[in-house]
């Protein structure tokens, strides 16, 4: 033979990849059981090679322990037996395609030479691929080829048909026991050797053309069916005929279901053969589709479990009447028996067999695939319990995984579980209430309100008794009031009256005279004792009652009434149990009204501390809101306050002590009072800030505050800002826009360092300035950032919804009322709910004005005595453009005075100033920084009476100090109220 172009094995070459009709022949091999013994996978690897190639026949060599021949014939396929014999042992030296494909581990074809193969036709030739493991070489697979060396893409074929078929030689179960032929030619199995060759042939192939019907089934198939080999079968409607006629549907359906959506097809079913017998066969298939992608062929493998099913039938039949149900499934878990337990369970069983477990309706628990396949995978008998979906039914399943299946038993354990769950039932009860007991001393120990005691009663002693009702009273001088209740609707509390002398005949007077717990046990009771109180108590839809003192330090404090849905017995263990818990809840009920009165008087003097309302200044409309932190938290010190200040210019202040209690509240009661002083000393924000900052250091090393200072001048529009730890105030613009005001950073006083830096912000007209404290925008579930992100988005959505208050829009609420609107929105919002938080928070929001142009006059005057007289003249001119001139003469006077001071004790540069508001204002600055103080002059004095003058002629008056120097201001009430509508103040 001549040697031609050689593939190498996969790890030692690049290999063409097979076509579409090799692709299936490869998935059909891949599909096949992995207990094939050596025979059954060299027929089937060397059957489908011969067919992939077109070869004429096939061999399959094994390598044995040999020094001179050491590869043996061990099948063949197509070949003459003269033909086979030659090739039945070969030398390692030999010249032939087998030997040197396993010598050179790679593919090798060698043409055909006159002798010995003169049988021969032109240009064929015999190409060997060698079986390779990672343990070295098994032997060779080789095919008679016709028309020269095969294609690349059949060489790849080849070459993956060698390598499984050498993995499933590896892995598979071992040949039958038994002397092996050393060849095999399956064209010469005839006649009597039938039966001997169903034995040692489990494994048939077969080729379907969809198109005609024409079929070709290999003689392994036909040996299968028992048929003799070489019988002509040539269509598929000639070779179902040996199909029984009982599982002719199952199988026509399976097959056209495969056909119609190209899957792979898988049946078992009987055959009729032709000698009488019955047997069991397993076929799979696969569609191949031609160019079009429309199926034009079905190629396929069938095996005999005909022995396979005559073991389970002998094994079904001892199995047939066990008490617990029982059924087995092949690999794919198809059903492939169930007994008549499991058919009272599942269903009959002609409708489960074939049918995947879990797919069946009666077995549609959850979980339940799921399970079985995590069985079959560890390969671990395992059991678990399913409610049965069907019968609600509980059932023990235990699953034993098997090589080719699965069994599953099916235990009914729906009684055996009551009365495990009654046993455990009545077993936790017990514990239950040992720990509810625990758990409610717990829980009664932390409790801080009348409420909260109330809570945990109605939560943890009703359950434990069944109880749906819990009425609680507590004795007020010669009466028991009502102090919290549950389980009652609306309509009996009502009718229920909140105070009961002591005297009056009840169960719940009688508990708290004599000392001793009441129980009725029925309504006939209930109305034989108490005929006149039936009809209100039977109003609340109980039917009976333990009624239970509640003493401490040995005298009665109340009463708690404990109600029932149902009549009931109580026994000496329930009577003991509910006179110790009354105890624990008489203690938690004493101290929870101790801590309320303290908590309240608490709450009382903080609001006292706080602005009762707040005042109005044209420069500003304002409201405010404080919420106080969630019930059983010590009272806070947050704060705000909005301050008047010389020429119409506003402070807004809000604050914060750190801490909760009745030391903190009255640390923001004296921050508060100091603030107001300073603010009056006219002192910028910096400065005032800094003299805080010494008051907060003087109380001790635990005291902390935060202070955020603001001053609005509605004349220029600019809000001078400085913070002592406080966030920053958000700005929202008239055009629904939101920011915060960029603040330095500064501590909180205490623990500060002067000075403070301030900010100058110029406001727009009608916008929102928003002050606020951390306990608004921080809690343990939210950041900072967080919530003051939420609190932009819930004021621009408020400013942009809202019109202005002034507007000609009919039935609009004044500003006032919709900032305190505004601001119980927002608290709404932002507060975290009970129980999330134990910070209070207060709120501030103020909505700015401008003063307008023709309210304001400013004139320089110059550092000259003639000052005064251009002074007055100037007061003259503007005040009749007022139409003020009832103010003129003591106008002039107050001018005069201010300006001559200037001239004789200060310096320039000189301006003066009026403006009208809801009072006149006239301001005279200078740029000196001495203090003018009024002092007494007596009677030989020339003069000192100025500022005395001033005094008298002002309704109030004062000095600010500037940056340039100071200003003294004056301030007149107008002479007509009415005239205030046309300042023109908006």
């Amino acid at each position: 033979m001549v040697d031609m172009s050689t593939q190498e094995m996969p790890g030692h070459g690049t290999a063409l990849g097979p076509d579409q009709a090799e692709l299936s022949r490869i998935r059909l091999l891949m599909s096949t059981r992995s207990d094939q013994s050596h025979t059954d996978s060299l027929r089937l690897a060397l059957h489908q090679a011969v067919a992939g190639l077109g070869g004429l026949g096939g061999m399959a060599h094994l390598r044995v322990p040999s020094d001179d021949r050491p590869l043996r014939l061990m099948a063949t396929t197509g070949l003459p037996r003269e033909f086979a014999q030659q090739w039945e042992t070969l030398g390692w030296h030999d010249d032939v395609a087998p030997v040197r494909a396993l010598r050179e581990k790679k593919f090798v074809w060698l043409a055909a030479v006159p002798e010995p193969q003169r049988w021969l036709p032109p240009r064929s030739g015999i190409a060997a691929v060698p079986l390779l493991t990672d343990d070295g070489s098994l032997g060779t697979l080789s095919v008679v080829t016709v028309a020269g060396p095969p294609s690349g893409t059949r060489r790849a074929f080849l070459t993956t048909l060698a390598h499984w078929a050498a993995q499933r030689l590896a892995h598979a179960a071992p040949t039958p026991a038994g002397p092996s032929p050393t060849w095999w030619n399956e064209d010469q199995v005839t006649g009597t050797r039938l039966q001997e060759a169903l034995k040692a042939v489990r494994v048939g192939s077969w080729d379907w053309d969809l198109r005609t019907g024409d079929g070709v089934w290999d003689d392994a198939t036909l040996i299968i069916f028992g048929i003799e080999p070489g019988t002509r079968v040539g269509r598929i409607d000639e070779f179902v005929e040996y199909v029984h006629p009982e599982d002719l549907p199952h199988v026509v359906s399976a097959l056209e279901r495969a056909v119609r959506e190209h899957t792979p097809h898988s049946v078992e079913y009987r055959v009729c053969r032709p000698d009488g017998t019955v047997g069991w066969v397993e076929a799979r298939g696969q569609v191949m589709l031609d160019d079009a992608g429309e199926p034009a062929r079905m190629v396929g493998t069938v095996w005999d479990t005909t022995h396979k099913r005559m073991a389970l039938d002998a094994v079904g039949r001892s199995l047939r009447h066990l008490s617990d149900g029982f059924l087995t499934t092949d690999a794919d878990w198809r059903i492939e028996f169930v007994n008549l337990q499991a058919e009272t369970i599942l269903g009959p069983a002609q409708e489960l067999f074939s049918r995947v477990l879990w797919d069946i309706p009666s077995v549609r628990a959850a979980g339940l695939e799921q399970r079985c396949r995590k069985a079959a995978a560890t390969g671990t008998p395992t059991g678990f319990d399913i409610r049965w979906p069907a019968t609600h039914r509980w059932y023990h399943l235990r699953l034993v995984p098997g090589p080719e299946g699965s069994t599953v038993y099916f235990t009914d354990v729906t009684d055996k579980r009551r009365a495990d769950k009654e046993r455990a039932a009545a077993r936790r009860a017990a514990a239950r209430r040992t720990a509810h007991v625990g758990q409610l001393n717990e829980a009664l120990a932390e409790a801080v309100t009348m409420p909260d005691v109330v809570t945990i009663v109605a939560e943890r002693v009703l359950p434990l008794f069944d109880a749906t009702g819990l009425f609680v009273q507590l004795v007020a001088g010669d009466s028991l009031v009502v102090a919290g209740s549950s389980g009652y609707t609306e309509d009996f509390l009502a009718c229920f009256p909140t105070r009961t002398p002591l005297t009056v005949s009840a169960p719940h007077t009688e508990a708290v005279r004599t000392r001793a717990p009441q129980y009725i046990e029925s309504r006939g009771e209930f109305h034989d004792r108490y005929p006149g109180l039936s009809d209100v108590a039977f109003s609340g839809g109980k039917h009976a009652w333990a009624f239970l003192p509640l003493i401490v330090s040995g005298r009665p404090v109340g009463c708690l009434a404990v109600s029932f849905p149902k009549p009931r017995e109580f026994s000496d263990e329930d009577r003991a149990l509910l006179t110790a818990l009354s105890g624990l809840i008489a203690q938690a009920l004493e101290r929870a009204r101790l801590y309320d009165a303290a908590y309240t008087r608490a709450q009382e003097l903080q609001r006292g501390l706080l602005p009762q309302t707040l005042p109005s200044p044209p420069a500003v409309t304002a409201a405010a809101l404080y919420v106080p932190a969630a019930d059983g938290a010590d009272v806070g010190g947050d704060w705000y306050d909005v301050i008047p200040l010389s020429a119409d210019r506003v402070a807004l202040v809000i604050g914060d002590v750190m801490g909760h209690g009745l030391a903190e509240a009255a640390t923001m009661g004296r921050l508060r009072t100091a603030l107001h002083t300073l603010a009056g000393l006219e002192l910028p924000p910096d400065e005032l800030l800094s003299h805080l900052n010494d008051l907060v250091s003087d109380l001790g090393d635990d005291f902390f505050a935060t202070c955020l200072y603001a001053v609005y001048d509605p004349t220029t529009h600019v809000c001078t800002l400085a913070s002592a730890g406080q966030p920053p105030p958000a700005l929202v613009q008239p055009d629904g826009t939101v920011r915060f005001v960029d603040l330095p950073r500064n501590p909180p006083l205490g623990a500060a360092t002067p000075p403070f830096e301030t900010v100058e912000l110029t406001v727009p007209e009608e916008s929102l300035l928003v002050l606020y404290t951390d306990g608004l925008v921080e809690s343990a579930l939210r950041d900072i950032d967080s919530g003051m992100a939420l609190m932009a988005d819930a004021l621009g959505e408020v400013q942009r919804r809202a019109q202005h208050p002034g507007s000609a829009a009919s039935g609009r609420e004044p500003d006032k009322v919709h900032l305190g609107r505004l601001c119980t929105e927002l608290t709404s919002t932002l507060v975290p709910a009970e129980g999330q938080t134990n910070d209070d928070a207060a709120v501030l929001v103020a909505r700015t004005h401008a003063l307008a142009a023709e309210n304001v006059a400013v004139w320089d005057l110059p550092e000259d005595p003639v000052a005064a007289g251009q002074a007055r003249s100037h007061v003259r001119d503007r005040l009749a453009d007022w139409r003020l001139d009832d103010l003129v003469m003591v106008t002039e006077l107050i001018v005069s005075e201010l300006v001559g001071n200037v001239i004789r004790h200060a310096r320039g540069p000189i301006r003066l100033r009026l403006i009208r508001s809801r009072s006149l204002i006239c301001e005279v600055t200078d740029g000196s920084l001495t203090t003018p103080h009024v002092r007494r002059a007596i009677e030989t004095d020339e003069g000192g009476r100025g500022l005395q003058l001033v005094a008298a002629l002002s309704q109030r008056w004062g000095t600010r100090y500037t940056a340039q120097g100071k200003s003294i201001w004056t301030e007149q009430p107008l002479p007509d109220p009415s005239r205030d509508a046309a300042t023109g103040v908006r």
